[in-house]
């Protein structure tokens, strides 16, 4: 089994989900709940779950919710190095979930944006031939982390690792740019996105002539559409894979759902297996995700799988 190696993102996630309709100007009854989050720690934390040998490399503050999560990943069995800010804060996201699941975030990467190639050197010890590497797109995105990725990038190049990268998230992508973003990332095996990350990268509405687009730049490419399945595609082939979405009976939180899909893609993917399989297992793990509150796997159901 490959050993996966994520650098990213660790957040801690507020979650807020109105029980009505947002009453602007006044008092709507919510559930708010506090969950560790950040897309790359959440891949890690799923990937662990499914019995990959992971590790995480990010950046956490001295805070107590950095402690706290950095604790939870090491409760879900993950090889957690993390490098402490004496600075800034845990990063955290305010997850605002309406009445009918739709949800917008508000975000603050704190120790995240200082994320830097010495923290990367740290853990050189990770980055050999045979490992592969998740590289978050949040990373890439924001500037105060960016020379971190893109150092990892080249020392995953330098140990022959094979690399995914996912596209972070659409509105901060669009603010950056396409062309630098896949610059940065030439040379990774496999691109995942979802539909408006991938619009954004290539111009075009299509997921499918949007997947072909991009093999010019990736070998692979997964897009996320969401309740219409997901798509794989590579060059050489005439059509797409399509595999459908997993019905969820009724969606309590979409948060992390994406990282979810990604740690349940990956595995089958380094194993050689058919890509329809390898869509299916991240259209289960999504499926997962999406019912229950937060981002991560629950901490008492890994407890009992351990048991």
């Amino acid at each position: 089994m490959t050993r996966v190696v994520v650098v990213g993102d660790l957040m801690t996630d507020t979650v807020a989900r109105a029980a009505f309709p947002l009453a602007k100007g006044s008092d709507t009854p919510a559930a708010v709940t506090i969950h560790g989050g950040g897309s790359g720690a959440n891949v890690a934390a799923w990937l662990a779950v499914e019995g990959i040998d992971v590790a995480f490399v990010g950046r956490r503050g001295s805070d107590i919710a950095g402690r706290n999560r950095d604790m939870e990943l090491m409760g879900y069995g993950v090889d957690a190095r993390l490098v402490m800010d004496g600075e800034r804060p845990t990063g955290t996201c305010v997850v605002m979930v309406t009445h009918k699941g739709d949800r917008t975030l508000l975000s603050d990467p704190g120790a995240n944006a200082a994320l830097l190639p010495e923290d990367i050197e740290r853990c050189k010890d990770l980055f050999t031939q045979g490992t592969h590497l998740h590289l978050s797109g949040y990373s890439l995105i924001n500037e105060g982390s960016r020379k971190a990725a893109i150092h990892t990038l080249d020392l995953a190049r330098k140990a022959q690792m094979s690399v995914s990268v996912d596209g972070g998230s659409s509105s901060p992508l669009k603010r950056m740019g396409a062309e630098p973003f896949l610059e940065w990332t030439q040379g990774a095996r496999l691109l995942v996105v979802n539909a408006k990350e991938a619009e954004i990268l290539t111009g075009r509405e299509s997921p499918e002539q949007a997947a072909k687009v991009l093999t010019a730049w990736y070998p692979q490419v997964v897009i996320k559409a969401g309740a219409d399945g997901a798509i794989w595609y590579t060059n050489g082939r005439p059509e797409p894979v399509i595999v459908a979405a997993e019905p969820v009976e009724k969606i309590a939180d979409g948060t992390g759902a994406g990282d979810a899909f990604v740690a349940g893609f990956i595995p089958p993917w380094l194993d050689g297996k058919q890509p329809a399989d390898a869509l299916t297992a991240g259209c289960r793990l999504a499926a997962r995700a999406m019912q229950h509150l937060g981002a991560r796997p629950t901490l008492d159901v890994v407890d009992n799988q351990i048991k």
